[in-house]
């Protein structure tokens, strides 16, 4: 990649759900601009490897750990074997998600369970772990992935609605909490951005036409759309910006 500033070096990222999407966008990202990236994932160690073998290509240091966000046994083990590797964490990405489409009606207690357990209660507990070890430090960037359906009504997602709306009110709940630990915490709110979580959409040409038509600045999103904003919120330059939500959408929700 050219152009990209090294404002990361010497930093250490944990970014959660990042073997593939936005997640592997953001981990790439972090790892072009100098930080060492724990790239974690639940279930695709093949394509786990794949988003450490692009972070191999910028000369950056990577560990790639299984864990189940959702569980605090394993995230705790998690962040103890990204401090024991790099000797600190400075930066949490909040990215691990599960979109589930169906009506209210047909959203059983195991659908829900599994949707707010990854999406909400995962960022919640790894956010839990990583404070401490970014006291240390001095300071620190927890950077949440919420979404537009968390700030706007679209159909049969009340699941992940109420997650990514759970996001939000995390989000500015802990900026105020960590504020004196200069830890600033901020999310990202992605429209529809090209990635396998809504990758049966993307089979049918309609549908990404109807997406695209939708999105003022003409196109669907891409995962280095969102790194960037994240690669920011990262760095020292927003170290006067927490609490905030920052709409990745191309547009689509000032219609």
């Amino acid at each position: 990649m050219q152009n990209i500033p090294r404002r990361l070096e010497g930093k250490t990222a944990l970014v959660t759900g990042s073997s593939s999407g936005i997640g592997r966008g953001i981990a790439i990202r972090f790892a072009n601009e100098g930080a060492n990236v724990v790239v974690n994932y639940s279930k695709s160690k093949d394509l786990a490897e794949e988003t450490l073998r692009e972070i191999d290509k910028t000369g950056a240091k990577s560990l790639g750990v299984r864990a189940d966000v959702s569980q605090t046994e394993q995230v705790n083990n998690m962040v103890l074997q990204a401090v024991r590797e790099f000797g600190r964490l400075d930066i949490l990405a909040n990215n691990a998600g599960i979109f589930i489409e169906k009506a209210i009606e047909d959203t059983t207690d195991e659908i829900w369970d599994t949707v707010l357990g990854t999406n909400l209660k995962g960022a919640f507990l790894c956010s839990r772990r990583c404070v401490p070890e970014m006291s240390k430090t001095g300071k620190g960037k927890i950077i949440n992935t919420a979404s537009m359906d968390g700030l706007i009504a679209e159909p049969n997602i009340p699941a992940y609605a109420v997650s990514k709306a759970g996001i939000i009110g995390l989000t500015t709940s802990l900026a105020l909490d960590l504020a004196s630990k200069k830890i600033n915490v901020n999310a990202i709110a992605p429209g529809q951005i090209q990635t396998p979580m809504i990758g049966e959409w993307l089979k049918n040409p309609e549908l990404v036409k109807g997406l695209v038509s939708k999105t003022p600045l003409g196109r669907l999103g891409q995962p280095e759309d969102v790194a960037a904003t994240a690669a920011f919120l990262a760095a020292d330059e927003s170290d006067f910006i927490t609490g905030t939500v920052i709409l990745v959408d191309g547009g689509w929700t000032i219609q």
